[in-house]
């Protein structure tokens, strides 16, 4: 009984520990919302301007599907009603004019400020004018602050439960490792080539290599050559003369990025199966191998007719920044910066005095 009563006696002091004097828990609950889902704390001035350039920069589409999708839900909160139970919020953007307190626009990030995963982002700024100003010229750069953000949680994620089997395949066939979601259960294997699927095909990985001749590789020309043919001989439709092939060269987007450190090329895009009714988007990674002089691809592609892709092929491309090439593996992964222009720039600058 003695024992008892010390074991609830140290149970009660634990709990009461956990409490601060003003009410406040110092235990980080967790977050509230939905992936790719922000609230925006803004007063009715800021938010209901004529421009309302926030709500336009957030509601932009994402790119490289096709059909239209916003970039997040977006959901809004007075300042003054902004209290515990907002703030638990996964994603918060506070929109904060004092004219007589900034002499210009910039904006600062604060993690797990009041729950765990959550990323706040506050707007400072001298005016409406200059806010609305800032928010126009940097919403690329908001939008893609809170992307990565998101992907980073999807990755964690990815570390803790991903699909042994890919791994395993991809371990076999490339020596390289990667994180892809644990439903991916069916694969199909060709020469330098690997697919992998779930169960309804909607969620795709393709992976594939071939020799680093120069860097005219990285060109959207060769990229969407390349890929035309990889795909015409390892994935063919139901009957002859089906396969994919890459849609509308002009809506293929190209883009140098770094993963990992390191450089990368990106390519956004639709795929279709020739003289068939599929397609869907697709995003790929272009890396290059240089201790066996070869490039590596890695893809996600998404069939999902007349539903919404934004949030599988998020996930897809999410997994797809785990690529650890041979010299990679055995090394732990590193965030996504959320201010990805700097890292890029070094890994582009470096890839530039290899060449």
């Amino acid at each position: 009984m003695k024992k008892l009563i010390l074991g609830l006696s140290t149970m009660l002091v634990m709990l009461a520990s956990t409490s601060c004097g003003d009410g406040k828990s110092m235990v980080t609950p967790i977050s509230s919302g939905r992936p790719y889902e922000i609230l925006v704390v803004a007063d009715d001035k800021c938010w209901m301007s004529p421009d309302s350039a926030l709500f336009h920069v957030l509601d932009t589409d994402v790119p490289g599907l096709p059909q239209s999708e916003r970039s997040f839900r977006i959901s809004r909160v007075r300042p003054e009603y902004f209290e515990r139970a907002m703030r638990i919020f996964r994603n918060i953007i506070i929109v904060d004019i004092q004219p007589s307190v900034y002499t210009q626009t910039k904006f600062k990030y604060t993690r797990d400020a009041y729950s765990s995963p959550q990323m706040i982002m506050t707007i400072q700024s001298s005016s409406q004018e200059d806010f609305a100003d800032y928010v126009s010229k940097h919403g690329n750069v908001i939008v893609d602050f809170f992307t990565r953000a998101e992907m980073n949680r999807q990755i964690k994620l990815l570390e803790k439960e991903h699909s042994s089997l890919v791994s395993a395949r991809v371990g076999s066939q490339f020596d390289c490792d990667i994180w892809m979601p644990e439903d991916l259960t069916s694969y199909k294997t060709g020469q330098d080539f690997l697919w992998a699927s779930n169960n309804l095909n909607d969620l795709n990985f393709v992976m594939y290599s071939y020799p680093f001749r120069d860097n005219r590789t990285f060109t959207k020309e060769f990229f969407i050559h390349k890929r035309d043919s990889v795909m015409a001989i390892n994935i063919p439709g139901a009957r002859e003369g089906m396969y994919m092939e890459t849609a509308d060269s002009s809506l293929v987007s190209v883009k140098n990025i770094a993963v990992q450190g390191d450089y990368a090329f990106e390519v956004r895009g639709l795929w279709e199966m020739k003289n068939d009714a599929m397609g869907g988007p697709f995003v790929s990674h272009v890396r290059v191998d240089r201790a066996n002089a070869r490039v590596i691809v890695v893809e996600g592609f998404v069939y999902n007719p007349s539903k919404l892709k934004r949030d599988p092929m998020r996930k897809l491309e999410a997994a797809l920044y785990t690529l650890k090439l041979p010299q990679e593996k055995g090394k732990g992964l590193s965030e996504l910066p959320v201010d990805q222009s700097i890292s890029e720039e070094k890994a582009v600058k470096e890839a530039e005095q290899q060449k």
